[in-house]
């Protein structure tokens, strides 16, 4: 049970306080009720189902039986889709760290993991110095009320190379390349008279791949590649794409408004979204730069698009609703959100992706006897040798049960295959039966 209520006497009064046993396990997907700060995750957006006051037919009946008895009215009951375990594991993995992982269901979407570093314990927030005690305790993450936030649902990150995954789909779905071009890598492009290299060597110089087909210049995370990708689609190109995929939307999931952030370029002076194609750079756009952000959640459906032939379901929290006497209330069904790229694409993007596993820059995620598809990420923060590190992910990928994203901030040289894909692997192997035994 992660919330409850307790009583309290007050005079001749009862009343009734939110009370939270888990003491802060999946806090910011939970949030709080309180009775001077108001509320926050889902004890904010499904509060109508906690306290029975919503239209639902069965709950209007299961009430006015309730007041004819004179009896006290109970709220609803909200069952989550949450893996306890893997979501447990999630916790550990991002605890003293800043950053966010997502685990869900390709094929429905049901989230299995929303974990959120730092966090929180909310039965603190009532008491001003418990509250006091939040926003100023000290984490990774620079700013107060880093707890507060959800970082997989609002936190954006630039998502450097997991990017290329959009990328590689508008170019296949717009036929402008196949699964058979091929491409020269020297180690740079060239972007408006500047050089655009590869990542470094050991020895610092960029990586050079010479001439490669499609799938190595995926696998090698090969920059140069993408930035000649990006300037022959055109920003406009790839920015389409991304919209297919659900940037510059809000994912619809059961979070508050305000507690969930659409992806897309961002003006840093206004705070604002634009899709302007004719104020990005194409090359750097394509992998994963430039004014990009993005949500952990919107990585994690990129994920679940390719892993489910190119459509991408509804994400959600919730299960089924039941009364307090256990009857159902409502059941959660699938619902598709977004048509992301044609079947045959997402065919294509699963091979490459289970190239970066078997052999590329994701293969701290491989799983013995389990085929696992990646990609990582690492993009630059403007700090020298600091990055944001990303992986996403799904398995098996002959038939896709879990698809996610980890993101870690603030990485010193910490690239993602190397601190965030080990992440996603215990995911993996929590949710998947038979990774467990292999």
């Amino acid at each position: 049970m992660l919330a409850a209520n307790t009583a309290k006497k007050a005079g001749a009064q009862t009343l009734y306080f939110r009370r939270y046993p888990t003491h802060g396990f999946a806090s910011q997907v939970v949030g709080y009720s309180t009775q001077g700060r108001s509320r926050a995750g889902l004890e904010r957006q499904e509060n109508s189902y906690l306290t029975a006051s919503n239209a639902n037919l069965g709950t209007i009946w299961d009430k006015f039986g309730e007041s004819l008895k004179g009896a006290t009215i109970k709220g609803n009951n909200l069952v989550l889709n949450l893996h306890v375990n893997a979501q447990k594991i999630a916790e550990t993995a991002l605890r003293g760290k800043c950053g966010a992982a997502v685990a869900l269901n390709p094929k429905t979407c049901a989230i299995y993991v929303m974990a959120s570093s730092p966090s929180y314990d909310p039965n603190q927030i009532e008491s001003p110095k418990g509250f006091s005690k939040i926003l100023h305790s000290p984490s990774a993450c620079p700013g107060s009320s880093a707890a507060l936030l959800n970082r997989a649902t609002s936190g954006l990150y630039a998502p450097g190379s997991a990017f290329k995954t959009v990328t590689a789909a508008a170019a296949l779905d717009d036929g402008v390349y196949t699964e058979a071009s091929r491409f020269d890598d020297p180690g740079y492009c060239e972007e408006y008279g500047k050089r655009v290299s590869n990542a470094l060597n050991a020895d610092q110089t960029a990586e050079s791949y010479g001439n490669v087909s499609f799938l190595e210049a995926y696998e090698h995370s090969i920059n140069a590649v993408f930035c000649n990708i990006g300037k022959a689609l055109g920003a406009k190109r790839v920015l389409d794409k991304a919209k297919d995929f659900g940037f510059y939307s809000k994912p619809p999931i059961e979070l508050p408004s305000n507690e969930v952030a659409a992806s897309g370029l961002y003006d840093f002076t206004k705070g604002t979204l634009y899709d302007d194609p004719k104020r990005v750079d194409p090359g750097r756009l394509a992998f994963g730069q430039e004014h990009l952000l993005t949500t952990p959640l919107q990585m994690a459906l990129v994920a679940a698009g390719v892993a489910n032939n190119g459509t991408i379901m509804q994400p959600h929290l919730l299960k089924v609703v039941r009364s307090a006497t256990g009857k159902l209330v409502t059941r959660v069904h699938p619902q598709v959100w977004k048509h992301a790229m044609k079947p045959h694409t997402a065919a294509i993007l699963n091979k490459f992706m289970q190239a970066v596993v078997t052999g590329g820059t994701g293969r701290a995620a491989a799983i013995p006897g389990i085929k696992v598809a990646g990609k990582t990420g690492t993009a630059e923060t403007g700090q020298s040798h600091v990055y944001t590190a990303w992986f996403i992910f799904f398995a098996p990928a002959d038939n896709p049960q879990v698809a996610g994203a980890v993101v870690l901030e603030h990485q010193l040289n910490g690239f993602g295959g190397s601190v965030s894909a080990p992440i996603a692997k215990q995911l993996m192997q929590a949710i998947l039966p038979a990774a467990s035994k292999g």
